[in-house]
């Protein structure tokens, strides 16, 4: 099941109310990664409010689309949006990263409800997605889908390209990609640690199915790349989206320095600011 967002204002509110969560839980606990968090909360929010077969009520349902969270130091915005959607009280997201929680600051298959997934070294979550889908198929659940968000600094992980060439050979039809291209990895530029560019023509090469430079923060671009992955055939696809480190909050945008790091208490309230405008 999806939840409905009826109006493009409520979804646009969403994502405001999702980025205010985040910088909100790495100020609170003083330690969390923001930069990914941000970039990546508008694929997620047109993903869980639109795309994705989930059902907050019943978490385990057994047709359900899979969402991996291969990046997965990202928790903040699939917690932020997972309370959004019911699946624990909002109220729960202040106890993120304190000793526990079921926030844990990487994902954690099953805690909270909605996580599919574990994750800590990067790169791990597309090989895990590709033996879900398989398993899917095995099952014959032609409906359901399997949506793994990487980052684009994971690219240079090995593991990457070994599930990627597998899934291409067992013709992995459901499995979706989503690469988050923001630029930035860890304390540095992508181009500047290891340059995986070209990545639409290296996943065309692999056989996947790719759609690339779309813009992951116009919201109608997002919604048309994942109405038009949903309807791909015969191979895994690969959606490459062009968006920025700590999108929404000026002094972040573009900054390696936001990457894992919590802002200070000028900055939160700053940023609080911006997101409240």
């Amino acid at each position: 099941m999806t939840m409905v967002i009826e109006t493009q204002q409520d979804l646009v509110e969403l994502t405001r109310r999702i980025r205010r969560h985040v910088v909100q839980m790495v100020y609170d606990a003083k330690s969390g990664h923001i930069g990914g968090s941000l970039s990546s909360t508008d694929l997620l929010s047109v993903l869980y409010a639109k795309h994705l077969r989930h059902d907050p009520g019943n978490p385990s349902w057994h047709e359900r689309d899979r969402f991996i969270m291969s990046k997965g130091h990202c928790t903040p915005v699939q917690y932020a949006l997972l309370a959004e959607f019911g699946y624990f009280p909002i109220q729960e997201l202040s106890t993120f990263r304190k000793i526990g929680t079921r926030l844990q600051g990487h994902s954690v298959l099953g805690k909270p409800p909605g996580i599919d997934n574990s994750a800590g070294s990067l790169g791990m979550g597309l090989s895990f997605g590709l033996g879900l889908r398989l398993a899917q198929q095995l099952q014959e659940l032609d409906e359901s889908r399997v949506w793994v968000l990487m980052g684009d600094g994971e690219q240079n992980e090995g593991q990457v390209w070994e599930a990627a060439m597998s899934a291409a050979h067992h013709q992995a039809e459901g499995l979706v990609a989503i690469v988050d291209r923001n630029g930035i990895q860890n304390d540095d530029f992508t181009k500047a640690t290891m340059n995986s560019e070209p990545l639409h023509e290296k996943y065309e090469a692999f056989g996947w199915t790719v759609l690339s430079d779309i813009d992951g923060h116009n919201l109608d671009e997002i919604d048309r790349a994942y109405d038009w992955a949903r309807n791909q055939r015969g191979a895994p696809v690969c959606l490459i989206f062009d968006t920025i480190k700590g999108k929404g909050v000026s002094f972040m945008e573009h900054n390696p320095a936001f990457h894992g790091a919590p802002p200070s208490d000028e900055e939160f309230t700053l940023a609080m600011v911006e997101l409240a405008e």
